[in-house]
């Protein structure tokens, strides 16, 4: 990937909000992912775990474009400071803290000084933290500040976010989930609430439908017909398990599957077609509100995180 991109490339860059304000920088050990002052720019993706996605990005530029996704976004500043706005107010993070993003909120973003920014950052599905809280029947913890200070907590990140060549595996993360869980519950602001039952098995088989079905359109009348719900009682308890519509879940499969056809070479009208978007245009207009990016400038900003392309600096 060229190396010379100017910071224009890098405004709206998906999912780019990285810690905010407040006490030093956190000192890592060696293979944490606390890395020497990087060199170039762009996105490295790591191996994909079911629920999980893990990136190293760095860039600079100006004010990245709104824009929100369906998972919870975590993640830790390695290099530079950004500002970003989160639920109305403008934030700033810092080298070492940890950001915290919820599901289905809109933020922007940018470097905010000329030095740029480095950072690296894991989406987490919703449903990953609801199985682990149910045995203790309490809904998701809600973290109204979204950058702080906890070096526990940012360890806890690194351990998965310290060597991205490294697949994960199921016993690492069901570990690495609660623990995430008891991080987060600390910094809640509300008590966490007694969560009435939540229709899993049904909400689960919705899910799974739309996973199947999602390049294509699916009727309410069919998820009723699959779970047994009727569509407005399945969507609220949609919601409580996975923070997002059923709608939107569809949506962002799409989205997940064409950027793997991208990642593939495949034209964007070709990549419209295949993942059940009306057209190009469509594709697009899509892409870029649920990524704050085009497809364009994703696909030159990103490739493969791998033992020969490595981080961008070590």
């Amino acid at each position: 990937m060229s190396q010379d991109l100017t910071p224009q490339v890098f405004e709206g860059l998906e999912r780019l909000c990285a810690p905010q304000g407040g006490s030093g920088i956190l000192t890592a050990p060696v293979g944490s992912g606390m890395l020497a002052a990087p060199a170039g720019s762009g996105i490295l993706t790591a191996p994909a775990f079911p629920g999980i996605e893990r990136i190293e990005a760095q860039f600079s530029g100006n004010v990245f474009e709104p824009h929100r996704h369906d998972t919870y976004a975590l993640g830790v500043t390695l290099h530079g400071v950004q500002t970003f706005t989160y639920r109305g107010e403008r934030r700033f993070s810092m080298p070492g803290q940890v950001i915290v993003l919820h599901p289905d909120e809109e933020h922007d973003g940018g470097a905010a000084t000329e030095a740029g920014l480095h950072y690296r950052m894991l989406y987490m599905e919703p449903a990953l933290l609801m199985e682990c809280l149910a045995a203790e029947k309490i809904g998701l913890p809600f973290v109204d500040q979204p950058v702080i200070a906890d070096g526990a907590l940012a360890q806890v990140l690194l351990a998965a976010l310290g060597e991205l060549d490294r697949e994960l595996d199921d016993l690492f993360v069901d570990d690495f989930v609660s623990r995430v869980a008891g991080g987060l519950s600390r910094h809640s602001q509300v008590r966490r609430r007694a969560l009435g039952a939540v229709a899993w098995k049904q909400v689960r088989a919705a899910r799974d439908y739309l996973e199947a079905h999602a390049l294509r359109p699916v009727r309410s009348g069919e998820l009723e017909t699959v779970t047994g719900l009727d569509r407005f009682t399945l969507s609220r308890h949609f919601r409580t398990a996975f923070a997002t519509s059923p709608h939107r879940y569809m949506l962002m499969r799409r989205l997940q599957q064409a950027k793997t056809l991208m990642g593939e070479g495949e034209g964007f009208a070709d990549v419209a077609a295949a993942t059940g978007f009306a057209d190009q245009a469509h594709f697009i207009r899509h892409f870029k509100k649920a990524y704050g990016v085009t497809p364009g400038r994703w696909a030159g900003l990103q490739r493969l995180y791998t033992t020969e392309t490595g981080p961008f600096s070590r």
